[in-house]
């Protein structure tokens, strides 16, 4: 039995709440955590440049929502077509693609209008986005439409191999005929809930995420709109548009368990508390990462505060930045630095001995072919 053919499952309740279970006990903890996480991020933020926080964290959330699906994006056409969604001059633009055009203005929609009601129409424009028609391709995807009459089912392996030679059905959704009424539901609690004090927002974004997934209302994509979605429910629960982490950066590295989740979770009853939990950890993983990216983005402005760039080559430069990046967490040796800075052995032994004489790097303990240098604290 799915978890949509349960007694208590909201579609088939009138007006109902979503009846989905979960035990707030363990639930506590992780939200009180979080909420304190999403004030420190957002204290550290500030008046940052927040347009350009904008552009990165949505480019981030699209190249990594298709590549959970195993589709590779170009980072700088997207990247381009959200500089240009967000009025941001490029120093380097490249041609856009329709496909980019598309994801730039089902994001900024989702995320900029975050104030507005959700509605079908709303949720087929973005999938019209997220399949932009082609008249030079014969499309197996028709961007804009509800699923057809075939049963929607996520399968995997190779028929021959499995049970008489059928696939494995890791999962089937609501058939055609009451996915209307079940999504009409659906939308109806996702703007009805944002004003109920008794929910959480992160608990509501997280069933969000769950609810829309196992409806699959779509031929291809629900996973990406699911994500969308999250990202529209925490736009809400902060209240701006500006979004300084990216959740399915976390989701990506999580992929393999985040499936295992779903599947679990839609084969059982309406208690929803494992994926809540899972949900919860990501999210929190995601604000810690984002945490991490602000402190190194300041160590690195206070280290360039302290040095004198004029007095350092152009190859001395490029190495402290990377490691200040971190791209060399044990330290970088005499050979790495000729390799990075494209120099001699004897020339990189003299650029790093001046830099630290200068106080910008410091040797490691270890001697002789062992030896690092790393960023003076």
């Amino acid at each position: 039995m799915w978890i949509w053919q349960q007694p208590d499952w909201p579609g088939r309740q009138q007006n109902a709440s979503p009846a989905f279970r979960y035990d707030h006990a363990t639930l506590m903890p992780k939200l009180r955590e979080l909420h304190f996480l999403q004030g420190v991020l957002l204290g550290k933020m500030g008046v940052q440049n927040n347009q350009q926080a904008a552009l990165d964290t949505m480019l981030a959330n699209i190249l990594t929502s298709s590549a959970i699906e195993g589709e590779r994006l170009n980072h700088s056409v997207v990247r381009s077509s959200l500089a240009r969604k967000l009025g941001i001059a490029e120093q380097q633009s490249v041609a856009t693609t329709a496909q980019s055009d598309g994801l730039a203005a089902m994001v900024t929609d989702a995320i900029g209008n975050w104030q507005q009601p959700l509605t079908q129409e709303r949720l087929l424009q973005w999938h019209s986005w997220l399949f932009p028609t082609d008249s030079s391709l014969m499309q197996r995807v028709q961007g804009g439409q509800l699923r057809g009459n075939e049963p929607m089912q996520v399968v995997s392996g190779r028929p021959c191999l499995i049970e008489a030679g059928r696939p494995k059905v890791h999962f089937e959704a609501p058939p055609r005929e009451v996915l209307e009424g079940e999504l009409n539901c659906f939308i109806d609690w996702f703007n009805r809930s944002r004003d109920d004090a008794k929910l959480d927002p992160l608990l509501r974004a997280g069933i969000a995420h769950f609810w829309f997934i196992t409806l699959h209302p779509l031929e291809d994509g629900n996973g990406r709109l699911a994500r969308l979605l999250t990202d529209l429910a925490l736009a809400q629960a902060e209240h701006q548009s500006i979004r300084f982490y990216a959740m399915s950066v976390a989701i990506l590295e999580r992929r393999s368990s985040y499936y295992d989740i779903l599947e679990q979770s839609q084969k059982g009853d309406t208690d929803i508390t494992a994926w809540l939990v899972w949900f919860l950890d990501t999210l929190a993983a995601s604000l810690k990462q984002a945490l991490a990216d602000i402190e190194q983005t300041l160590l690195k402005t206070r280290f360039w505060q302290r040095v004198d760039q004029t007095q350092l080559s152009k190859e001395q430069v490029k190495v402290l930045n990377r490691l200040l990046d971190g791209d060399f967490n044990e330290g970088i040796s005499n050979s790495q630095y000729g390799k990075v800075a494209k120099v001699s052995p004897a020339t990189a032994s003299r650029h790093l001995a001046q830099l630290v004489e200068m106080g910008c790097l410091v040797k490691t303990a270890a001697g002789g072919r062992s030896t690092r240098y790393v960023i003076s604290q």
